[in-house]
């Protein structure tokens, strides 16, 4: 399945379903549904006939995410590849949707870069589980882009700012369900700039893969369901251009991973 939530014109959230080209209403809220293991009542679903925005499917309690977790991306970065998974976070706040807009002030960065990613959705709660489990715990996966504020992130030595502020977290359009993955280390991730391909990589040159992660950090947090790990991103991102190009107001990202869609975000910043 492939689950999204909407707002309807009165402002209220609901669980949907995006399937060939159509929304269908399948009641209550996606978080609800990933604690059930996706199970929906199909006599509740409906084809909605009515405009409908897709917004970010949830707002997940914790964003995890790894850096450094290809290769090529930390050859362009200049980096050296990490002996454990280099861990950081980004807060609820820098969840948006599809089709909303990533802003930034000017007066705070410059610098604001791009990293299109595949993100896995915890789908029950684990402690302390063991790789060979792992993938027992996921429910699907979303598409990602791990928006970075370089300047920041190279004046703080820490990444809070630098990944974590409003807007820096787009997640959409939907959640795909693992079933429709057989394979997730097979993907292919493109990452585009008003139309010009960034990014092409595959999610097979992952160093630290998905069972290893889930695994790793469940020893330090409780995953909950509704968590989101960011899996790191591949080479492409403007910071390791020659020269650096960084987002610019008016630009528009559009990240792609078949099964999962396409992120689409346009960018503002703000005086």
């Amino acid at each position: 399945m492939k689950l999204c939530t909407i707002r309807r014109p009165d402002g209220s959230l609901h669980a949907a379903e995006y399937s060939d080209g159509a929304v269908y209403m399948i009641g209550g809220q996606l978080i609800d549904i990933i604690r059930k293991g996706g199970d929906v009542d199909i006599s509740q679903r409906y084809r909605i006939q009515q405009e409908v925005t897709i917004t970010a499917p949830l707002i997940p309690s914790k964003i995890l995410c790894v850096g450094r977790n290809y290769a090529d991306h930390a050859r362009e970065m200049g980096r050296e590849m990490p002996d454990q998974p280099l861990i950081f976070s980004k807060f609820p706040s820098s969840v948006i949707g599809s089709g909303e807009v990533i802003r930034w002030r000017g007066a705070l960065t410059q610098k604001v870069d791009w990293e299109g990613e595949l993100a896995v959705v915890i789908g029950q709660r684990v402690k302390d589980i063991r790789e060979e489990e792992a993938m027992d715990a996921v429910f699907g996966y979303v598409i990602a882009n791990d928006v970075s504020a370089r300047d920041l992130q190279e004046r703080d030595k820490q990444w809070a700012r630098a990944k974590g502020m409003d807007t820096f977290c787009p997640l959409g359009p939907y959640i795909v369900t693992k079933d429709e993955v057989p394979d997730p280390h097979t993907l292919t991730i493109e990452t585009y700039v008003n139309g010009q391909r960034m990014q092409r990589g595959s999610t097979a040159d992952m160093f630290f893969r998905i069972p290893y992660l889930v695994s790793y950090l469940s020893q330090a947090f409780t995953l909950e369901p509704g968590d989101v790990i960011l899996t790191g991103t591949p080479a492409g991102v403007g910071g390791g251009m020659n020269p650096p190009r960084f987002l610019q107001d008016g630009d528009e990202v559009r990240v792609t991973i078949e099964p999962l869609g396409a992120l689409v975000n346009r960018c503002h910043v703000v005086d």
